[in-house]
């Protein structure tokens, strides 16, 4: 019998930019509330809300958790397989 899986989660990658900053957060409890919010977008990649701004490029979004106080801009690509975190704030 098949086993049952869930919906495909998108595939998580950092820009340059991105990526020093995750290497600069040293902070346990930072790097768990950003593993949680980035979960949060590899199941569902619209879960940020549309920042206004042109229709040429990548549409920027934003990702905010309250509770665990983390902020990511991020775009999916057009397979929407893939979304690019752009800025991490912890």
């Amino acid at each position: 019998m098949p086993g049952q899986h869930g919906p495909r989660r998108a595939r998580i990658a950092f820009s340059d930019a991105a990526a020093k900053q995750l290497e600069n957060i040293t902070n346990e409890a930072e790097l768990h509330a950003l593993d949680r919010a980035l979960v949060v977008l590899s199941v569902d990649p619209d879960a940020g809300i549309q920042i206004p701004g042109t229709t040429t490029g990548p549409q920027l979004r934003q990702y905010t958790d309250d509770i665990e106080h983390v902020r990511i801009l991020y775009f999916v690509t057009a397979l929407r397989t893939v979304v690019i975190v752009a800025y991490i704030e912890v």
